[in-house]
Order: structure tokens, then sequence, then C-alpha cells
């Protein structure tokens, strides 16, 4: 008899929150085809980039505002990322093509992992920021890996880009900044 009345609240238990579940799905907004989730996430474009001040992996200290002036590549990663160290070679050859012309500044959001080994690895020389208490990846409002922004010279963002980003892509973003 127990057995037949534990089944019972049981099942009218699990009933209740399929029924709870699918009333609160029909009240979110959908998706549309023009907004997919990625792109909703993060910052707008046309904002202007929170400041932040963040150590790079050798000590030294970088600071947003002080870029001012100067075009930006804001990347968002982790060592463990398979689409970040997907594009990590491109974005190294990227440094090397442009040199001073663009800053990259890549924030690395695991920095008690092996941050070092990872740089060494992929013989990256661009600066890697060191994002210790997750504020400047919370001030972007980063929800996935890899994200980048692409800042104007007036500190602007003017091109968010979630995913792994290709050589062209690169290019054809930070040509497009003032």
């Amino acid at each position: 008899m127990w057995k037949k009345v534990i089944a019972a609240v049981l099942l009218i238990s699990l009933l209740t929150v399929a029924i709870v579940q699918a009333v609160n799905k029909k009240t979110d907004k959908p998706e549309t085809a023009s907004e997919p989730a990625a792109a909703q996430e993060g910052l707008a474009v046309g904002s202007k980039a929170p400041d932040f001040e963040l150590k790079t992996l050798t000590g030294e200290t970088v600071k947003l505002s002080e870029l001012k002036g100067k075009k930006v590549m804001l990347n968002f990663w982790a060592t463990w990322c398979p689409p970040c160290k997907a594009e990590m070679p491109d974005m190294e050859k990227f440094h090397s093509e442009v040199g001073d012309k663009v800053t990259i500044l890549a924030v690395n959001i695991d920095p008690q992992l092996d941050v070092k080994g990872f740089v060494n690895e992929y013989k990256i020389t661009f600066p890697i920021l060191l994002d210790t208490d997750d504020g400047v990846n919370g001030k972007y409002q980063v929800l996935s890996i890899p994200t980048t922004y692409f800042i104007d010279s007036k500190g602007i963002i003017q091109k968010k880009f979630v995913g792994s980003m290709k050589l062209e892509d690169m290019k054809e973003y930070t040509d497009q900044l003032k």
C-alpha cells in the first residue's frame, strides 16, 4: 500500500515539474533567426568599451583607456578551449603582420591553469592579460569563448565576433575600424 502511495506522489511531483517547465518555456522570448543567442550575449556594438586594468603574463599592467587612439582587438579565451586553441596561430600571424597598427589584447579567463605553458607551446608574442578575479569577463558579459571585441580608436565597440576567428576575419574587422 505504501509503495503505491509513494509512487503516486512521485508521479504527481514529476508531472508538476514538467508542467511548470513547459509553461516557463512558453513565456521566454523566442529566439529569432536574425538574432542568434551568441549575438545577443555580451556588450552591444556601438557601446563604449568598459575600461579595465589587468596584469600581463610578464607582470606589466595594461589599462584599456591608455590605448585610446589605437585600434584594439580584445579577445577572451581559455587554455582548455578547443576553438581558442584553433584561432591562436592565426592571431599570432595577424600580430606579426599588423605590428603596432592594431593592439591585440588576449584576456585569459583561467589564469589558475598553465597559461605560460600554453603561450610557450603556441609561441604567442602578443600581450596575454590575466583576469584573475573574472572582473573584466563580467564587465564584457562574455558567456562563451572565444569572444572578440573590435574597438575603434575612440574606444567604441565596432564589431563583436563569437567563436574561433580566421586570419581573414581579423583583417576584415580591423580594416573597418577607424
